[in-house]
């Protein structure tokens, strides 16, 4: 029983995995002004003060596009601990949803090429409908949480 209290799925959803492509134009958005500014100061200085303003900016910009991202992230965890599905979203206002699994009908999940090969998908639970009761994509092992409802939905019948 002291194993039905313990997380079996505790995730949020991926940065570098669920959009790879973005994260590395963000990297490159932060890293490239700083090596151009490097390579060729003299140059650049040659210009006036507006081109390294505005590599600076661009580099700020990366970080406060990287930071918005990381918190998005942060926001959103789903947890399923025994019989339940937890999902909470939201930093400063919250929004939870409580499932047992004897609630769920279905629980589907789907992963193009990319999300295939970094191992991450969308999930979306259903209850009763043709709506899902919630939507989560960028998760890691989705398959896991599918695997779980099915199984613990299984040992109530």
């Amino acid at each position: 029983m002291s194993n039905d209290n313990q997380a079996s799925y505790d995730s949020h959803p991926a940065m570098f995995r669920n959009h790879p492509l973005g994260y590395l134009i963000i990297l490159v958005l932060i890293i490239l002004p700083f090596v151009l500014l490097v390579l060729f100061r003299e140059q650049i200085a040659g210009m006036g003060d507006f081109p390294p303003a505005l590599l600076l900016g661009a580099t700020g910009l990366g970080i406060l596009i990287l930071l918005y991202w990381f918190l998005k992230t942060r926001a959103t965890r789903l947890r399923i601990t025994g019989d339940e599905v937890h999902l909470e979203e939201g930093l400063l206002s919250k929004h939870h949803v409580d499932l047992h699994v004897s609630q769920i009908r279905a629980v589907r999940v789907s992963q193009g090429f990319l999300d295939r090969v970094f191992r991450v998908g969308r999930i979306e639970v259903f209850t009763t409908g043709d709506q899902p009761e919630f939507v989560v994509a960028g998760m890691p092992r989705p398959h896991h949480v599918r695997d779980h409802v099915r199984n613990r939905r299984g040992s109530l019948e």
